[in-house]
């Protein structure tokens, strides 16, 4: 893996646009600052590299700085089970901390970059910071009810049920960090998000033509245009939070 410094002015917490999202948020202008400081370094990654792997000692949580990784288990049969996607500003490494080592492998699924925050200097800074531990306790709640909604989903959503709500889902996460809320790349392939689903790649891809002949979505290899935005709110069965007509707004399921 590549390290670099966090020495540019760039490279600070205070000026990143994806403070919005990860530790600096609900903290004052000095104590971002002191959080500049416990950011030394950042980790890039070449498409298929690991970030860290599930047994391996927890030394740091890491927060995407840019690109998209996933996180999965490998069962004992050997096959792999995608657990998440983690889009930029989003935290990994959360499940080491309760036992001291990583419960899951971190894969790049492009090229990416992490920021790297020793674990160790964090929580001595969080005992100095009530709003630093604050936000991150909120991270973590965050990261549990989405885990416990994605369980949800499995039990209960029909398979294209749950890839409608997924489609949306990613959506709504790139439209928050300013991208196009209805036309992207999709950085992971049919296998994976079929292993994130609970369906078999075969079933991903006869949905996703099924959902293009139906006019909900154009979709060109990776590259996916969301054409039917009610449409696709309708066949997941949540309420489109966009719709002004909706007296009751319900938030989108995570996926």
């Amino acid at each position: 893996m590549n390290y670099k410094p966090t020495d540019s002015p760039t490279s600070k917490c205070s000026v990143c646009v994806l403070g919005q999202f990860c530790l600096p948020v609900g903290l004052s202008s000095s104590d971002v600052s002191r959080v500049d400081n416990l950011i030394k370094e950042r980790v890039h990654l070449q498409k298929g590299e690991s970030l860290y792997r599930h047994g391996d000692p927890l030394s740091s949580v890491y927060s995407v700085r840019f690109g998209t990784l996933k996180t999965e288990y490998c069962l004992q049969d050997g096959r792999q089970q995608v657990i998440g996607f983690h889009l930029p500003g989003e935290i990994l490494g959360l499940d080491g901390i309760g036992e001291g080592h990583y419960q899951s492998d971190a894969i790049a699924l492009e090229e990416s970059a992490v920021c790297i925050i020793r674990y160790d200097a964090f929580e001595d800074l969080a005992r100095q910071l009530p709003a630093l531990q604050n936000q991150f306790h909120k991270i973590l709640s965050r990261e549990l009810t989405q885990d416990q909604r994605h369980l949800l989903s499995l039990g209960t959503m029909r398979a294209e049920e749950r890839l409608a709500a997924f489609l949306l889902s990613l959506s709504q996460r790139l439209a928050a960090r300013g991208y196009l809320n209805n036309e992207f790349d999709l950085r992971m392939s049919r296998v994976e998000i079929g292993s994130y689903l609970g369906i078999q790649i075969e079933t991903v891809s006869r949905m996703l033509s099924r959902f293009a002949e139906s006019g909900l979505i154009q979709i060109k290899q990776r590259h996916i245009k969301l054409i039917d935005m009610n449409g696709l709110y309708e066949l997941a069965g949540i309420p489109n939070p966009d719709r002004h007509d909706c007296h009751t707004e319900v938030p989108l399921k995570q996926v």
